[in-house]
């Protein structure tokens, strides 16, 4: 006979049994419910759109009605709108998640019961937590809500690693170069642009001190908190150490070199800073990936070679890469390499904000670019005339050998290209900051092709290389996948994880999570800095008289660019020469890419840089030797065979000879191309001599009296 507790146990599972039906019922009945009126069919993905990975929804509804042709309807006379399917699942989740809990709350079981009743409530809890998840309306979820809005995680990665192509030319530049430009013994040195920060730092500071002093007796109520912050050791430390630390235009100079104990020895620092920031961009362009601390280290490195580099960095790409990089800090995630930073649901997304930053900055380069054209006194950029294409190739700093070729084209394709010049800087900007994808993306490709079209036609540094990046932000992931070969895609966005991101994007199952608070918030107010800082720069670029690479912020975060205002009908060299004698024979300094020997061919170099050679071509536009007083230290150092000086030629035309020279001359020459095929590769002409003037030549002597009287 059996026992109180077996009955108990037996009348207890046969109760659960029924109770389990009855619920398994329901559910039948709800699905067949669903797929009689057409709410419930599985979304599956149909040809059309695995071949366009674009076509990906949000919701699970949108999904649906974007597929409605591809699924079978076993009823067509059904009116039923997604809202209403939406609701209707809604509510039956929420009946079947009431009858659940109404049986985990029945069973309470004793005894040998025990054991099956656990094993129930936990298998009920489980499918209890799975409808609450859904039964959330479509969009609330963290990773679908955003997952319509185009992913940039591999057009970052691309972006990366064309910004460490650029450093890593730059700071190549840097590190052969910088010893003989400014450093110990080189043509301007460092120390002097600091010590000259200094004096003016150690005057400020003298008179804050006057003033502080002078404030005690005419101290007002409820100063003296704000006076105890302004003078605090903190306050006083950072106007001693950054903010009074200022250039002649009264602007801070943040720079690595303050750290040296010794400026009569900055060699091992420049070399120092430079390797680093090779060591660092090679990081950055073999992983595709950064995070803000390094793109600080490679800001802050930039930064201080512009506040110590003079004339030989104040061209407008050295604070134009220092802006991107800037803005680039605020698109990497702050401490983790990875550049499909997420959790195990999915990968969160580029910072918008920042990318319409990037955006803005290239629209502001090019439009800038533009406009100091039309504004310009140069006819040859007006309607009417267009020529100005007729003498770029033969006038430009640093020809390289497709340039001959280029300025022998037809005057017709010549007005055309000038016309086409003004459509790329003054109508395609507009293209960037459009909110449609298919014009974003149509003007970024414009940026891009004009850009490498620069880049075969002559040497102008890595200014188009870096004016590409930006215009990569105006692509997307898509975009890349879609319209690069695996082979490209390996060399230029492969990555350990970029082949299974690729194929989530293109099935659909990639999920983009949404930005975290915090990251929003700092995005934000990065976005809100730049549009404060960018409105002296819209100011300018709609000014009558538009200012070509300047800067309205103490900081230089924000700059306006522009580059060949006036374009030159004739090229113009200086050319140096020394003797042993006063009366010859006279020998002459070949460079790097500079022309000067008629019979040497130009060089392609891009992005690569000779500062030296490109300085040399702005002193023999801009006139006389007073407006360029670094040659002068030039001319003593190359009579003085400075060692790192001389390295900064293509040869020693002394080395070898035994003797060194006395004199030294800088005469002014005419160069144009000869015909196609023809030797030499130029002509030229003399036109007298640049310095000293008259009939003279210079000594080490008279060098050092007239830098003294300086």
């Amino acid at each position: 006979m059996p026992s109180y507790h077996h009955v108990r146990t037996s009348t207890f599972d046969v109760r659960l049994r029924l109770r389990l039906r009855l619920l398994v019922a329901i559910m039948i009945l709800a699905q067949s419910s669903y797929t009689v009126m057409g709410f419930a069919r599985p979304y599956s993905r149909p040809a059309a759109h695995a071949k366009n990975p674009l076509m990906k929804t949000t919701t699970i509804s949108d999904a649906r009605s974007a597929n409605t042709s591809s699924r079978v309807r076993l009823s067509q006379s059904t009116n039923y709108s997604d809202r209403s399917s939406k609701r209707l699942r809604i509510k039956t989740k929420t009946m079947l998640s009431s009858i659940i809990a109404t049986l985990l709350m029945s069973i309470k079981p004793a005894g040998a019961a025990t054991a099956t009743a656990k094993k129930t409530k936990t298998m009920l809890s489980t499918v209890l937590a799975a409808l609450s998840t859904t039964i959330k309306p479509a969009g609330t979820a963290t990773a679908v809500a955003v997952a319509a809005a185009p992913s940039y995680h591999l057009t970052r990665i691309l972006f990366l690693r064309m910004l460490a192509i650029v450093y890593i030319a730059a700071f190549s530049v840097a590190k052969f170069q910088n010893k003989g430009l400014i450093g110990d013994r080189g043509v301007a040195p460092a120390r002097i642009v600091l010590n000259d920060c200094q004096k003016r730092q150690e005057l400020r500071s003298a008179r804050r001190k006057e003033w502080a002093e002078e404030r005690k007796k005419y101290s007002q109520k409820g100063s003296w908190v704000m006076n105890k912050l302004s003078d605090s050791r903190i306050a006083t430390l950072f106007r001693d150490k950054f903010w009074f630390r200022t250039d002649r235009a009264d602007r801070p100079l943040p720079c690595l070199l303050w750290l040296a104990k010794d400026r009569r020895n900055l060699n091992p620092w420049l070399d120092g800073l430079a390797n680093t920031g090779l060591l660092l961009s090679t990081i950055m362009l073999a992983t595709g990936s950064a995070n803000a601390l390094l793109i600080f280290a490679l800001w802050l490195i930039q930064r201080s070679f512009m506040s110590v580099g003079g004339v030989f960095y104040g061209y407008g790409w050295e604070p134009q890469l220092a802006e991107l990089t800037f803005h680039a800090m605020f698109l990497v995630p702050l401490l983790i390499m990875d550049p499909f930073f997420g959790s195990k649901s999915g990968v969160f997304a580029v910072p918008t904000l920042v990318l319409w930053a990037i955006r803005f900055y290239l629209f502001k380069i090019m439009l800038g670019a533009g406009l100091i054209k039309i504004k310009s006194s140069d006819k040859k950029w007006k309607p009417g005339d267009m020529s100005t294409m007729y003498y770029f190739y033969e006038t430009q700093p640093v020809p390289n050998p497709f340039s001959r070729q280029f300025h022998f084209m037809p005057k017709a394709w010549h007005k055309f290209e000038v016309w086409s010049n003004h459509f790329v800087e003054l109508v395609a900007p507009f293209l960037l900051l459009l909110p449609f994808r298919k014009w974003r993306i149509s003007g970024g490709i414009i940026q891009i092709m004009f850009q490498l079209t620069l880049v075969t036609s002559g040497n102008l540094s890595f200014l188009n290389w870096l004016t590409i990046a930006p215009a990569i932000l105006c692509l997307d992931d898509v975009f890349l996948t879609n319209n690069l070969s695996s082979f490209a895609q390996k060399v230029l966005i492969g990555t350990p994880m970029t082949s299974s991101f690729a194929a989530s994007l293109k099935s659909g199952s990639m999920q983009l999570l949404h930005t975290p608070m915090p990251r929003k918030v700092i995005s934000l107010a990065f976005f809100m800095l730049m549009a404060k800082l960018n409105v002296k720069v819209v100011q300018n670029l709609l000014a009558k008289r538009q200012l070509m690479n300047a800067s309205f912020d103490k900081l230089r975060l924000a700059g306006t660019y522009g580059a060949f205002g006036v374009v030159a009908e004739e090229r113009e060299e200086l050319i140096i020469e020394s003797a042993v004698d006063a009366n010859g024979p006279w020998k002459e300094y070949n460079f790097n890419v500079k022309p000067g020997d008629v019979n040497r061919t130009p060089r392609w170099i891009s992005p690569y840089h000779h500062r030296i050679d490109w300085q040399l071509w702005i002193s023999a536009q801009t006139g006389r030797i007073e407006r360029n007083p670094w040659m002068l230290s030039l001319l003593l150092k190359l009579l003085q065979q400075e060692k790192d000086v001389i390295g900064l030629l293509e040869s020693d035309p002394w080395d070898g000879s035994g003797s060194s020279p006395k004199y030294i001359r800088v005469e002014k020459y005419k160069y144009s191309y000869n015909k196609r095929g023809s030797s030499p590769y130029w002509n030229r002409e003399r036109i007298g001599k640049y310095f000293p003037y008259g009939q003279g030549v210079l000594t080490e002597a008279m060098l050092k009296d007239i830098i003294r009287g300086r």
